[in-house]
């Protein structure tokens, strides 16, 4: 059976064997309810390191007022079932005093300036400054060789990936593409607060990327009016649009002319899910 810790000095004494004997460990961080995505990192864990932690924390410090941090999907048994069969070496269950001994609102904080507070983070101010803090605490715990995040928060992966560069921290960040249903939609735990009529409709949001991708790389270079159309094209297909954004895909700074390698992003509510997803776009050669 994979082994259970519930603190971080209990992680810290289960690691020293591997540790001592050379082993690479590797931490795939999660707030549960494990899906598809998630079993492809743990996957992709299994192929970088022979050691493997998952932890399993709901963080409500990400979380702002009036979100959903008592109702977002909690299913541990199940997870640590699929973890096992997956040969996870030892799961990591902190309870909430654990990670923030003094309560969230009081504890020491972590801050991605810039990076975190633009596209997600200008819609959900505190959200990137909660990932910032809860990925700094669980990498001084468990101190990994390499930690594994999915592309489809693909501003969460810069965020930690700035993190762990400012603080010098030493581990390798590894990202895994989306993992999607047949249809498109890229798994999420927040999938199972779609309606059926929803869920139908969800596809539609990495079609319009897609597409806008698709505009790019043929020539469309009015950045700000290809988002635009596509805000309105998903209005009218029953989205509540956060935004939809084309940016530099190494910093989502806005794209120089010069610029090659771009991200197309998008957020948008269907009913009480939030959807987002990305996709990259690869220009060719700039004129001589």
């Amino acid at each position: 059976m994979v082994e259970i810790a519930r603190s971080c000095a209990e992680v810290r004494a289960f690691l020293a064997v591997p540790r001592r004997a050379g082993e690479r460990i590797a931490l795939v961080p999660t707030m549960g309810d494990l899906h598809g995505g998630h079993l492809a990192l743990v996957r992709r864990s299994r192929e970088v390191a022979p050691f493997t932690v998952v932890s399993i924390f709901v963080n409500p410090f990400q979380f702002a007022e009036g979100e959903d941090f008592d109702s977002y999907p909690r299913s541990t048994e199940t997870d640590i079932e699929r973890l096992e069969v997956l040969d996870v070496d030892l799961v990591f269950l902190p309870p909430i005093s654990e990670i923030y001994p003094a309560g969230p609102e009081n504890s020491t904080r972590v801050e991605v300036p810039g990076l975190g507070s633009i596209l997600c983070g200008a819609m959900r101010p505190t959200f990137f400054r909660g990932v910032a803090t809860v990925v700094t605490m669980l990498l001084n715990a468990v101190q990994p060789h390499v930690a594994l995040f999915g592309e489809k928060d693909y501003q969460q992966l810069l965020v930690v990936r700035r993190l762990v560069d400012h603080l010098k921290l030493p581990v390798a960040v590894e990202s895994v593409p989306t993992v999607r249903e047949a249809d498109g939609l890229a798994m999420s735990s927040r999938n199972r607060y779609l309606a059926p009529a929803d869920r139908r409709r969800a596809p539609i949001l990495y079609r319009s990327l897609r597409e806008a991708s698709e505009r790019i790389r043929s020539g469309e270079r009015d950045y700000h009016a290809l988002g635009l159309h596509y805000m309105k094209a998903l209005e009218r297909a029953g989205f509540r649009p956060d935004y939809f954004s084309v940016r530099r895909a190494g910093d989502l700074e806005s794209p120089a002319p010069e610029d090659r390698e771009l991200v197309v992003l998008a957020a948008a509510w269907l009913g009480p899910a939030r959807l987002i997803d990305n996709v990259s776009c690869t220009l060719g050669p700039g004129p001589a």
